[in-house]
């Protein structure tokens, strides 16, 4: 029965229909015997987005009504077909296609079709084994309900991996890039029993490591303990005075967080500036930075938890540079308020007693509903561990990045305006690594249009990439890292 035919006719008056009483109401009870199925069929693709990453692919379809998905996942070839019921094929799906770029790392290609009335397939074919997650997302924020589709490789990239290869890159080692034949070796110093092998020094962080006082063990050369201090590096001990060894003979990471990323943009400026964008850039100026630098006599090597636009989970943040060991853990974002007259930056610790400012509890929510702007499963059952992990925290820690965070400040405060002239501290999801200094950095208020265009600024850029490298490299002239001696 069509809808014309389930209503009376309207009454005419004057040549112009106008419908009575039990025309409305039959219409709308039409609209009730529908039902959901037959109403989404009115449902508008807002967008689509493609986001690869190394790490995860993610597919996301918007719309102005939540859409129903059925999945199917096929091994060989790879491929996730995913069918959405009520709908029918729009422009805006058919532009999934040409959204996949070559080089994705997980997605060879997309293809949508009619595969029934009022259902659209969209298969989506993989370059690798994967562990697809599909699920929706509630409105929030600029978005409306959003359709998801993460594929995750069978085989996670292990982010200690990543860093021996960009390592083992820079360093242009031999055979390094897919060529298996190995060179020959180059001459190895009068007191050396073997060439230096950076591969080898990165891959024994892994495992538990005597401290600087303590014999090597039987498996490990002597090339990779802890080495007789250098006059330049004994310090006061931070306890009580004692002087101690700081010179260590491994490579001391630290972790840079640049914020926000992929679906959640993070704060943005009144002239279109978005966080995740500027705070991706200051993390490669600082990295190049932290690349070139050592500390008394061992190099400096910088993690990412984000190379690229791409979301990550803030406990994923956490439990990747606990991953590769890291000496401290630096986020960075662009801070924002309700109003452009605020200005200035500002640094974060956490705390476990409450915040140490009404603006810093309302910063440290706000920062916390990153996962729900970015995107997160909440039914994936990784999610267990990381929350886990943010229920961790030290004292010790909170101690140690209150020291940092007042070093960081302190070069911050050369460059420009601070909103607050002390270290602030709230409860932070982005620094909970219980073993791990971990500060947050709010370069300047986004919201500020002056300070906008300062962020804007590759000179401004350099700057405070200069002064987070300070900051830093101060910090471990009076607190030396020791040779790691916990395990991943």
């Amino acid at each position: 029965m069509t809808a014309d035919a389930s209503m009376d006719h309207p009454a005419k008056t004057d040549n112009a229909y106008t419908p009575n009483r039990r025309h409305l109401l039959q219409a709308g009870s039409l609209v009730l015997l529908l039902g959901t199925q037959q109403i989404a069929r009115g449902a508008t693709i807002v967008a689509v987005r493609v986001w690869p990453a190394p790490e995860y692919s993610r597919v996301t379809i918007e719309s102005d009504t939540k859409l129903v998905a059925k999945q199917f996942f096929v091994t060989t070839p790879p491929r996730l077909a995913v069918d959405i019921e009520g709908i029918d094929l729009s422009p805006e799906l058919r532009e999934l296609v040409a959204k996949v770029k070559p080089d994705d790392p997980n997605i060879a290609g997309i293809r949508v079709g009619q595969n029934a009335p009022g259902v659209v397939r969209l298969v989506v074919d993989l370059k690798q084994a994967a562990q697809p997650q599909v699920f929706t997302l509630p409105p929030i924020a600029a978005y409306q309900h959003r359709l998801v589709f993460d594929l995750y490789p069978a085989e996670p990239v292990d982010p200690l991996e990543a860093l021996i290869a960009e390592r083992l890159r820079d360093a242009g080692t031999p055979g390094h890039g897919g060529d298996k034949t190995a060179a020959a070796p180059a001459p190895a110093p009068a007191k050396a029993a073997e060439p230096a092998d950076p591969l080898g020094d990165l891959i024994a962080q892994r495992s538990n490591r005597p401290g600087p006082s303590a014999a090597p063990s039987p498996a490990e050369p002597a090339t990779t303990t802890a080495a007789a201090p250098a006059p330049s590096s004994v310090a006061t001990n931070r306890a009580g005075g004692r002087a101690t060894a700081t010179q260590t003979d491994r490579i001391i990471i630290v972790a840079l967080d640049p914020g926000h990323g992929g679906e959640d943009p993070g704060a943005i400026g009144p002239a279109g500036t978005r966080e995740k964008d500027v705070v991706l850039r200051v993390a490669h100026l600082l990295r190049d930075r932290i690349n070139a630098t050592t500390v008394g006599g061992n190099p400096m090597r910088a993690f990412l938890t984000r190379d690229g636009d791409f979301f990550v989970p803030l406990g994923t943040r956490v439990e990747k540079a606990r991953r590769v060991q890291a000496d401290l853990f630096v986020s960075i974002h662009a801070d924002a308020f309700t109003t452009p007259a605020a200005r200035g930056a500002s640094v974060f610790a956490l705390s476990q007693s409450g915040a140490s400012s009404t603006a810093a509890r309302w910063l440290a929510n706000k920062e916390n509903q990153a996962d729900l702007v970015g995107g997160l499963n909440v039914q994936s059952k990784d999610q267990h561990v990381q929350r886990a992990l943010l229920d961790m925290s030290t004292t010790a820690q909170i101690n140690d990045s209150l020291k940092l965070g007042t070093v960081l400040l302190g070069e911050i405060g050369n460059i420009g305006k601070l909103h607050k002239p002390r270290v602030e501290q709230a409860g932070f999801a982005v620094l909970k690594a219980p073993d791990i200094p971990s500060v947050l950095v709010e370069t300047a208020f986004i919201s500020n249009p002056e300070e906008e265009a300062r962020l804007r600024s590759s000179t401004y850029q350099q700057e405070l990439a200069d002064a987070l490298m300070r900051g830093i490299t101060r910090y471990f002239a009076k607190n030396p890292p020791l040779a790691r001696s916990r395990s991943v």
